[in-house]
């Protein structure tokens, strides 16, 4: 697996937004690019970070072709949402631990 990581300065008062585009393109990315999802975090009042998952380095590299016109609209409400947008690294997943529940 394939991670890449992302880093946003979204704008006061624009943070509904910001998750709204995040969220809508995440899923057509997913839906359409084959990617494993995505995990948004929180960092400070306007500060956020995310990684995305894919099953391969080629897989994301291949990416952005299906995408419907809809992931147009998201990436703008995205972009007038943030002051910053950036891609911070990219990395192959070496061992996954992260779990969907508790440990019992």
């Amino acid at each position: 697996m394939y991670a890449v990581f992302y880093s946003f300065k979204v704008k006061p008062k624009q943070v509904k937004n910001f998750i709204k585009g995040w969220q809508g393109l995440t899923d057509l990315i997913y839906q359409y690019e084959g990617s494993l999802g995505s995990r948004l975090h929180k960092k400070g009042p306007f500060e956020y970070m995310a990684y995305a998952q894919w099953p391969s380095k080629n897989k994301f590299e291949s990416s952005g072709e299906n995408l419907p016109e809809k992931a147009n609209e998201y990436r703008d409400l995205m972009r007038v949402s943030c002051e910053e947008i950036e891609v911070i690294s990219k990395a192959e997943v070496v061992k996954d631990l992260l779990a969907d529940k508790l440990y019992d």
